[in-house]
């Protein structure tokens, strides 16, 4: 259900604002969304995990405040981001 540390580099490569950035907004958001995707195909399988999806429910509320924040700061950087990840609104 967690991902791995080569996909977590790759994401941090990929959403990083300069060298070394392991804890922008941004990166943080990404790392939240593919966990996310990650743990809604387990429950296709595992529909009686209720202590999973507790955890679920708690990732996607911080990935909620995350975006909110960069929207509240710089709306073209979360326009932006949300864009290259796919999520709506």
């Amino acid at each position: 259900m967690s991902i791995t540390a080569e996909r977590k580099a790759a994401l941090i490569k990929e959403y990083a604002t300069k060298d070394g950035d392991t804890g922008s907004p941004e990166v943080q958001v990404a790392i939240l969304s593919e966990r996310i995707s990650n743990l809604t195909e387990h429950f296709k399988g595992h529909k009686k995990d209720n202590h999973s999806r507790r955890g679920l429910l708690k990732l996607v509320s911080q990935r909620r405040r995350l975006l909110d924040y960069v929207r509240a700061n710089d709306e073209e950087r979360y326009q932006s981001l949300i864009g290259r990840l796919g999520l709506r609104r």
